[in-house]
């Protein structure tokens, strides 16, 4: 719902009050703007300042102005209740109404806030990116017409006899003295050598796990920031790199990824 808002005879200036979805929406902001917290007391403080909104509102079918007059009623009531010199004393099960819209209204509050924060989310649209390749089709049948069991037998008896070099669980494993900034040098290393280097290049021969994700991520890293450019033909296969018209690795950035 609209605030009415006060026009000047000048055409080209006119001055608008905030504009209220609600009568929730009018008595949450009436509070904040006290600096009050949302309570019994607050809601009996600023009756007045509802009313007189009330009375500035346009002229708006019933429909629009009863959740506002609905309001406006219990507020009445919870001020009256607050200027008697004693507690009003109620039946058993009987709520109070300053209680009951106190608790409404921090609800209210909540969901604002929460609706505010996924708002931001969804314009920000931060590390975002559309997938364009198309989902790789696999066929989830297995032809196993021309292997017998003496085939399988053999290839299991193969793998089982196949020597372990895992470690025992006792053995302390020193990880891998890997980081995203040596892999950061050696990708403009290639790509000053070479003019341009593949994914697959920049791996060594017996790679492990840890060297291809940091391997990874350092492309990762040099792509978000405009400084190579990358080429896919095809679904999982070779990535070529090249240095953009942006190449730099003069300043000592701040890796999004750690080290």
């Amino acid at each position: 719902m609209n605030h009415s808002h006060a026009s000047y005879k000048e055409p080209t200036y006119s001055v608008e009050t905030p504009v209220f979805q609600g009568p929730l929406d009018l008595l949450l902001y009436l509070i904040e703007r006290a600096e009050l917290d949302v309570t019994t007391l607050a809601l009996a403080e600023v009756t007045d300042q509802f009313l007189d909104y009330l009375e500035n509102l346009p002229e708006l079918s019933i429909e629009e102005v009863s959740s506002f007059l609905l309001v406006a009623a219990k507020l009445l009531q919870i001020k009256s209740e607050a200027l008697l010199p004693r507690p009003v004393v109620r039946e058993a099960g009987e709520e109070d109404p300053g209680e009951a819209l106190a608790r409404q209204l921090i609800e209210y509050k909540r969901y604002k806030e929460i609706a505010k924060v996924l708002g931001e989310y969804d314009s920000s649209g931060k590390h975002t990116y559309l997938r364009l390749a198309p989902l790789p089709k696999i066929d989830p049948k297995a032809d196993l017409s021309e292997i017998t069991v003496l085939d399988l037998a053999n290839i299991a008896r193969s793998v089982f006899a196949s020597y372990d070099d895992r470690p025992e669980l006792k053995t302390v494993v020193t990880p891998s003295p890997v980081t995203i900034r040596q892999k950061i040098s050696l990708i403009s290393h290639r790509l000053r050598e070479r003019g341009r280097t593949t994914f697959g290049a920049l791996l060594p021969g017996t790679q492990s796990r840890l060297e291809v994700v940091v391997t990874f991520l350092a492309m990762l890293e040099l792509i978000k920031r405009h400084l190579v450019k990358v080429q896919q033909e095809e679904t999982f296969g070779e990535i070529s790199l090249e240095p953009t018209d942006n190449w730099t690795l003069d300043e000592d950035f701040e890796l999004e990824f750690g080290e």
